[in-house]
C-alpha cells in the first residue's frame, strides 16, 4: 500500500519523480485536469504534448504552465476527438515530430451532453469519449511502444456505475437517449478499452490503466444546467454521505499516480481510484469497479465494434 489517498494531489504523487527525458502526451491539455496533469509533470521534467482542438487555449495554458515552471518543455497539437480526421491528421503530425510517448493520457472527454452526433455520426459522448481516442491510441502506438515507460491512462470516472456499456445499440439509434445513460456507457467504455489494450498489447511491455479522479468541478460539467448539477449532487450525497468535492490538483493525482506508480510495474488491466487499484464490487455506489467493466467478452466485442467504425483494424 502506498502512503497517498483521495486528498493527495498531482504535485504530491509526483515528488519524488524525475521525468526527465520523458514524453507525456495528454489530451484535453488546455484546461482542468489535463492542464494540471501537464503542468506537475512539467514540474518534473518531463517533455509534455497538450492535444486540443483549440490553439489559441492550447497557447494560453502553455503560458500557464511556464508561469510555475519557466525551463518547462511544452509542446502542442491540434486534435478534435470528434473528428476522426483530424484524430488521423494528429496522428501523423504527431509520428513525423515526436521520436516516443512514454506516457499517453487519454485526458479529454465531454459529459452529459444534450443528443447529439460527432462529425462522423456518432453519439456524441461515445464517440468522442471512446471512438475518438480509440483511434487515437491507435494512431500514436508506434510511438507509445518506442517508449521507456509505456503506459496508457484512460480517464474513466464512477459514472460507470450508471449503465454498462450497450453494444447492441452504442449511438442511441433505436433506444431513448438520457444524457446520464449515455455518459455512464462511454465511461464503461473507456475501462473495457483499457482492458482490451492490456488484451493485446502488454506482451509488447505496454500496460493500460483506466481511472477515476473523483468528483471535481471543472468545465466537464459546462453542459448542465444549475438544476441539472444540484440534482447530481444531491443524488451522490445520498449515497455517499461523506463525499466532498476534490480541488483540481487532487483530481489530476490519480491518473498522474497510474502514469508514474513502480508498484504498477508489469501489470495493467487495471481501474483506479484515490491513487490505488480499486476492487470490484457490484453494489456500492461508494467506490469500486463493476465487473461488467472489466469483462474481457465485453472488452472483445466493443473494440470490433470499434474497429467497424473508425474503419481501422487496431492489432498488435
Amino acid at each position: 500500500m502506498n502512503s497517498f489517498g483521495e486528498k493527495s494531489t498531482a504535485s504530491d504523487v509526483l515528488a519524488s519523480k524525475d521525468l526527465s527525458g520523458k514524453t507525456v502526451f495528454i489530451t484535453g491539455g488546455n484546461s482542468g485536469l489535463g492542464l494540471e496533469t501537464g503542468r506537475a509533470m512539467a514540474a518534473q521534467g518531463a517533455h509534455v504534448v497538450l492535444a486540443g482542438r483549440d490553439q489559441r487555449k492550447l497557447d494560453d495554458a502553455v503560458s500557464a504552465i511556464k508561469a510555475d515552471s519557466p525551463e518547462a518543455k511544452v509542446e502542442t497539437i491540434i486534435c478534435d476527438l470528434g473528428a476522426l480526421d483530424s484524430v488521423r491528421s494528429c496522428g501523423d503530425e504527431a509520428r513525423s515530430r515526436f521520436d516516443a510517448i512514454d506516457i499517453l493520457i487519454n485526458n479529454a472527454g465531454v459529459m452529459a451532453t444534450p443528443r447529439g452526433t460527432t462529425s462522423d455520426g456518432f453519439e456524441t459522448q461515445f464517440g468522442t469519449n471512446h471512438v475518438g481516442h480509440f483511434l487515437l491510441t491507435k494512431q500514436l502506438m508506434p510511438l507509445v511502444e518506442k517508449g521507456q515507460d509505456k503506459r496508457i491512462i484512460n480517464l474513466s470516472s464512477r459514472g460507470h456505475h450508471m449503465a454498462p456499456a450497450n453494444l447492441d445499440d452504442p449511438n442511441f439509434e433505436t433506444s431513448d437517449y438520457n444524457e446520464w445513460l449515455s455518459y455512464g456507457q462511454s465511461k464503461t467504455a473507456n475501462v473495457l478499452f483499457t482492458v482490451g489494450l492490456e488484451k493485446r498489447f502488454a506482451d509488447k511491455g505496454v500496460h493500460s490503466y483506466a481511472v477515476h479522479p473523483g468528483g471535481i468541478q471543472t468545465n466537464l460539467s459546462r453542459h448542465l444546467s444549475q438544476e441539472q448539477t444540484d440534482a447530481l449532487v444531491s443524488r451522490v450525497v445520498a449515497s455517499d454521505p461523506g463525499f466532498a468535492w476534490k480541488t483540481i490538483p487532487q483530481g489530476a493525482a490519480t491518473q498522474c499516480w497510474a502514469a508514474t506508480a513502480d508498484e504498477l510495474g508489469g501489470q495493467g488491466g487495471l481501474y483506479c481510484e484515490d491513487c490505488h487499484v480499486a476492487e470490484i464490487d457490484d453494489t456500492s455506489s461508494m467506490g469500486g469497479v463493476r465487473s461488467y467493466a472489466l469483462d474481457t467478452a465485453n472488452a472483445d466485442r466493443l473494440w470490433s465494434i470499434s474497429e467497424e467504425m473508425v474503419g481501422e483494424n487496431f492489432t498488435a
